[in-house]
């Protein structure tokens, strides 16, 4: 069993603390947040996950605002996040300044792992150099770097942080070795040693890549095919039946997440540094940014039926999560969506049960009463079991194709979906 810090208490990780923890290994937690470590401490779930709130009751983490407890750890994790600017430039500075606090403590033959998403070479020519900058050790002889990216998928009931396959890469095969070992002894998955630091960052980004090219051509199916009269999810659905050599995406209101529209810049950015542009990439983050535009501009087109214009309408927009049933709004959509639809004179009020205290009215009977029209941004359980019909709504916009696809019966109102 290992002493084990792991930096960073967000989605990533304060469930790899716990099930650290929970494996035996001796573990501590570190973040910022003092309210955060606080509820941690007292076995409380501060972040709304169904796998934290499982075993954060009965567990022997423990956390600490003070970077200097990595002391005499065997691993040190980092899992800061690492956004992208508002001109989609890497914002690597929550890494630097993590991977900074804890070369102060850090002692020889420690195993430093970045979890966190990075693009390729950032280990070797940020990390390893900020380290030895500031430890005053030299990696492969004092201390090891690896890179584990990351892998969780918020609000998923089946895959998690206990069964989903890791891959890993190291600055030496005695840090690869470790990395694996370490791993497997809390991991019931497979875990795939990479070539180099440089791979293992590659995968993380590929992988998110592939989700947002995919993503980006059935949005623009769903552009197309508004206008050609063809219910896009009707025939990616038909696409789906084939078994081999077709994989179902589907178009939305727009793409959040801390992951996908954030990893495809970092490829596109560290590529571009060594003369290289990734148009394909490129095309698709731009599709995919312009969906919220697209959605207002089915909002308008319903409303123009309907006799109404967007300026000055009543607009409820339901939904601040990315997606259904977390409470994560990293890169949402819904808050582009809201700022042009305020921009062209709407007036909008918010609901979303799990940000509250983000959202302009208390419920969703309140969201909902005396709207001209109804934005779903995020397709929440609570949002599907209402009978709209009964509410002064002359036009729903279904951002996420999923009012009609729960068998809602919506009577005498005009609906737009998402190339539906």
């Amino acid at each position: 069993m290992k002493k084990v810090a792991i930096v960073g208490l967000g989605y990533v990780g304060l469930p790899l603390a716990l099930l650290s923890a929970k494996q035996g290994h001796q573990t501590i937690g570190i973040d910022l947040d003092q309210d955060k470590v606080d509820r941690i401490n007292a076995h409380e779930d501060p972040i709304r996950d169904e796998f934290v709130a499982k075993y954060i009751k009965d567990t022997d983490l423990t956390a600490s605002t003070d970077t200097a407890s990595v002391i005499k750890s065997d691993i040190v994790i980092v899992c800061v996040p690492t956004p992208v600017q508002n001109d989609y430039q890497p914002d690597l500075r929550p890494l630097k300044n993590a991977v900074t606090a804890i070369s102060k403590s850090l002692q020889k033959d420690t195993l430093v792992i970045i979890e966190s998403t990075i693009n390729p070479g950032v280990s070797d020519e940020v990390v390893i150099p900020l380290i030895e900058k500031t430890s005053g050790l030299t990696v492969n002889k004092d201390f090891y770097v690896s890179h584990c990216p990351e892998r969780i998928n918020p609000g998923d009931k089946e895959w998690n942080v206990t069964n989903i396959p890791r891959v890993v890469g190291s600055s030496h095969r005695e840090g690869l070795k470790r990395t694996v070992e370490f791993y497997k002894s809390i991991i019931d998955a497979d875990i795939k040693p990479m070539g180099s630091l440089k791979e293992a960052e590659a995968v993380k980004v590929v992988e998110n890549s592939f989700r947002d090219v995919n993503i980006a051509f059935v949005n623009e199916l769903a552009k197309s095919f508004t206008k050609l009269g063809i219910n896009v999810k009707n025939v990616i659905d038909g696409a789906a039946t084939k078994p081999f050599a077709f994989m179902a995406h589907y178009p939305s209101v727009g793409v959040g997440g801390h992951c996908i529209p954030v990893d495809p810049y970092y490829l596109i950015e560290y590529a571009r540094g060594y003369g290289f542009e990734h148009e394909f990439l490129s095309l698709a983050r731009s599709i995919n940014n312009s969906m919220p535009e697209f959605t207002a501009d089915q909002l308008v087109d319903g409303l123009n039926e309907a006799g109404l214009s967007l300026k000055g309408s009543k607009v409820a927009v339901l939904g601040l999560s990315y997606k259904a049933n977390v409470a994560d709004d990293r890169e949402s959509p819904s808050y582009k969506l809201i700022k042009i639809l305020e921009d062209k004179g709407a007036h909008v009020d918010t609901y979303d049960p799990y940000f509250t205290d983000k959202s302009t009215v208390e419920s969703l009977d309140e969201a909902l009463r005396g709207k001209d029209a109804l934005v779903v941004a995020t397709n929440h359980e609570e949002y599907l079991g209402v009978d709209y019909s009964k509410t002064d709504i002359k036009v729903i916009v279904d951002g996420k194709n999923c009012l009609k696809q729960a068998g809602m019966q919506l009577r005498n109102i005009i609906y737009r979906g998402i190339g539906t």
